[in-house]
């Protein structure tokens, strides 16, 4: 994503055991002739009982409701308002959370601390520079997961959590999140969401001042909807000369679990809440590099395990000519594990949603598809003035939890600009 580059101008909940019972205190018997006595007082008190009981009742099932997860408007539909009391209201369905394949203990992390180096590459640059890692072929342990490509979680021990939001329209994406009252400006523009890069070692714009549990529950109250995207560790391969230094390492399973930990942390600390999508950035890689794209992927499918399991929904944005196309390849070969909404970049200058050459057109389809069609543009609305990608969307958007009192301080209009077609 051009945003790399500064501005010019959740496993089964285990079991609760028993508390041990209370030891039994020895006593002494009592007499016979007591027993006895005692014996006949029982039977006549269980007599008595038997006749006063009342017939049994006839057990009766409860009709289930019949509401079914939100629907979405399709993408050529215009989003609505919403209101701005707070996160919208859903229909919850069961989410499945993957289990996760257990991490290396013995690995050490190689990540190195986070970095304010910006990254100039944009998504689709083909640069031939490449820097191959040791070859570590994916991992195939995982427990059950999602069908490739579709919305729908999957997991071994079902966890009851809120239906996803999802949103159609048009959407940007900038390397730092803009002021409040920019935000409030742009509510003039065609756009409706707006992706926040609130997480990762690999931003490019690490420092996000203005992004706050205030800017987000403010940002929503206002009607925008957010796309959190995470840079984290990125392929060793990867064109972008200033994210070769947050390469995955030798142990990409325990890396990418550990850096899905990290990711939920971040989004709920924002509040934003579980059954939110969070969408991994891994910027274009080199194509051809067998052992590179291996060691990705396996980074990326434990990443993917470990923010499902803490019930959250795990995205993916890439080039669309490296990382799509090599995870359509994973999800026509029925690997488990993968991404349930995929943001592509094709920077064509108009939106192909639907069209997208290397997406068979049932992948990541209903309600899974974001296409960055255009990169580094400048867009004034309101007076104010962004260096923007932009984006065409119908996929989920974050439930936002943060209390309601952080907006109160930001005056909400009367009305939304809903989003133009794409």
């Amino acid at each position: 994503m051009s945003t790399r580059t500064p501005p010019v101008s959740e496993g089964a909940p285990a079991l609760v055991p028993a508390p041990p019972s209370a030891p039994t205190r020895p006593r002494s018997a009592p007499p016979p002739g007591a027993r006895a006595v005692v014996a006949a007082v029982l039977v006549a008190l269980a007599g008595t009982a038997l006749l006063n009981a009342p017939p049994p009742a006839t057990a009766r099932t409860a009709p289930e409701s019949a509401a079914g997860p939100e629907s979405a408007a399709g993408p050529e539909s215009a989003a609505g308002p919403e209101s701005a009391a707070g996160p919208e209201s859903a229909t919850t369905r069961s989410l499945t959370p993957s289990g996760s394949t257990a991490p290396d203990p013995t690995a050490a992390d190689p990540n190195s601390a986070d970095s304010t180096a910006p990254d100039s590459t944009a998504p689709d640059s083909t640069s031939a520079d490449s820097t191959a890692p040791d070859s570590t072929a994916p991992d195939s342990t995982s427990a059950d997961s999602t069908t490739p490509g579709s919305t729908t979680p999957g997991s071994t021990t079902p966890d009851l959590l809120a239906a996803p939001v999802h949103f159609a329209g048009k959407a940007f994406d900038t390397c730092e999140a803009p002021s409040l009252t920019v935000m409030k400006a742009w509510l003039a523009s065609p756009y409706g969401a707006v992706g926040i890069y609130f997480g990762g070692r690999g931003r490019g714009c690490p420092v996000q001042k203005e992004l706050t549990p205030s800017w987000v529950a403010s940002a929503h109250a206002m009607g925008w909807r957010l796309l959190p995207l995470f840079v984290g560790s990125q392929a060793p391969c990867v064109d972008s000369l200033a994210k070769r230094k947050y390469a995955i390492g030798s142990t990409p399973v325990t890396q990418g679990t550990k850096e899905g930990g990290d990711a939920v942390r971040a989004a709920k600390a924002l509040g934003i809440g579980t059954s939110s999508p969070l969408y991994l950035d891994i910027e274009a890689y080199q194509r051809g590099d067998t052992n590179c794209a291996a060691t990705t992927l396996s980074f990326v499918r434990a990443w993917n395990r470990e923010v499902r399991r803490l019930g959250y929904l795990p995205g993916f944005y890439s080039s669309a000519d490296t990382g799509v196309r090599d995870m359509e390849t994973q999800r026509r070969a029925g690997t488990k594990d993968l991404p349930e909404a995929m943001w592509f970049a094709r920077w064509r200058g108009q939106p192909a949603l639907l069209t997208e050459s290397v997406l068979q057109p049932q992948a990541w389809t209903p309600h899974a598809r974001i296409h960055q069609y255009a990169g580094n543009v400048t867009e004034t609305y309101g007076g104010r003035t962004l260096a923007i990608d932009r984006n065409a969307m119908d996929a989920p958007v974050a439930r936002v939890t943060a209390p309601a009192r952080f907006a109160a301080r930001v005056p909400v209009p009367l009305s939304f600009v809903a989003s133009q077609r794409p």
